[in-house]
């Protein structure tokens, strides 16, 4: 049943692939864009069910449903962010009052301390909201928000606890993604002038550096901290294929982190950091010619294995940002270019299928066997922002 699944899927691509597939034409990538968002935001009102008004935002598709989830899901801030790229793009009053639609149904996770997603969830939405209308009321959720997952922060460790649950696995686990959420509390900073939030930033940063990478610079998923001596007690890759591997997103979330603190510290250990960690992606020998890596970039039955198009969005746009920084840009923009190319050639869902996500041949976790070779609001978030990026380069 799989290889006949896959079977058609390829031949449906084969025969609907969009008009920009041959070259990256960021107009028509956000017009195809817009077309399958408009499409999601009509699939949304069907999904919605009124015995659970708290879900909102559409994640995936789970079971041949469009699955979506609440606030407290650490994804749910990626389609408002999707909107608010589209609204910058376009400039249009459609966009601008969706985007304000779904951005206040996240608000509310300014206050949850129990979670360190806080960057995900409100800075992908509302940060983004402030960023294009500096609205006075985004910039205070925005603080409020730093505040609460400041609260997080352990100065024995040094870094920011990730998760509360799996206390049967982890004592204090602290895991790479983590990195996204500092954006968060470097912004918190210009906006109020309290260091606070950037010292957290950077001792979780270096921190994380010291203890998260091997050798090679690739990174583990998982780190767990004793709470009281900032000990290491063990190095896991959660959802990667096992524990000495590669798991791909996790190098992603390593490159965009590293590469996003360097924009804000100018420190050139994070350059350095960014740089290596982007080598070991581009140049190890598992990546396939298409630059869309394999889930896990040692998993053991490659090629055999599912792709991961958002670690390769994600990928694409920390290097377009990377090669505004570094003596390399030529070809960290060449390579960005080959991944969005490859993307919008054979990752985009066909328009008006797939309730209207953007990307296909995604995988959430592979260890878990869930989301995977499906679509994922963060992988359209993070090719809709490399897509602008690109624009944007000089």
């Amino acid at each position: 049943m799989k290889i006949r699944h896959l079977a058609v899927t390829v031949v449906l691509l084969g025969l609907q692939i969009p008009s920009f597939a041959q070259k990256v034409d960021v107009k028509k990538a956000f017009q195809h864009a817009a077309t399958q968002t408009d499409l999601l935001l009509k699939e949304v009102e069907k999904a919605k069910d009124p015995k659970k008004p708290q879900l909102f935002s559409p994640r995936t598709i789970e079971d041949g449903h469009l699955k979506l989830v609440a606030s407290r899901d650490w994804t749910s801030g990626f389609f408002p962010g999707v909107l608010w790229y589209l609204d910058e793009f376009y400039g249009t009053e459609h966009w601008k009052a969706a985007a304000k639609k779904f951005t206040a149904d996240v608000e509310q996770e300014k206050n949850n301390g129990t979670t360190h997603d806080m960057g995900f969830k409100v800075y992908c939405s509302v940060g983004n909201g402030y960023r294009l209308t500096h609205d006075p009321h985004y910039r205070d959720v925005l603080v409020t928000a730093a505040k609460t997952l400041s609260t997080r922060f352990n100065p024995k460790t040094g870094v920011i606890l990730s998760w509360d649950h799996s206390r049967d696995k982890w004592v204090n686990p602290v895991i790479i993604d983590n990195m996204m959420n500092l954006e968060l509390l470097f912004e918190a900073t210009k906006l109020t002038g309290d260091s606070s939030f950037y010292k957290i930033a950077v001792s979780h940063a270096n921190t994380t550096m010291k203890n998260h990478f091997r050798a090679d610079y690739s990174s583990y998923h998982v780190i767990d901290y004793d709470p009281q001596t900032g000990a290491v007690l063990k190095k896991n890759t959660h959802q990667g294929y096992s524990h000495e591997s590669a798991w791909s997103r996790g190098q992603a979330w390593a490159l965009y982190g590293y590469t996003m603190c360097y924009r804000y510290t100018k420190n050139p250990r994070y350059l350095a950091q960014a740089e290596n960690v982007a080598k070991f992606i581009l140049n190890h020998p598992n990546m396939p010619k298409d630059l869309v890596p394999y889930y896990d970039f040692d998993a053991l039955g490659i090629p055999n294995e599912p792709r991961d198009a958002s670690a390769a969005a994600l990928i694409s746009s920390a290097l377009y940002e990377l090669n505004t920084y570094s003596k390399a840009r030529k070809d960290y923009r060449k390579k960005a270019d080959q991944i969005l190319e490859s993307l919008s050639t054979k990752y985009t869902a066909p328009a008006g299928s797939s309730f209207g996500f953007i990307l296909l041949h995604s995988t959430g976790s592979k260890p878990g066997n869930f989301e995977v070779d499906a679509p994922l609001n963060y992988a359209d978030y993070y090719y809709l922002e490399a897509l602008l990026r690109k624009k944007n380069l000089k």
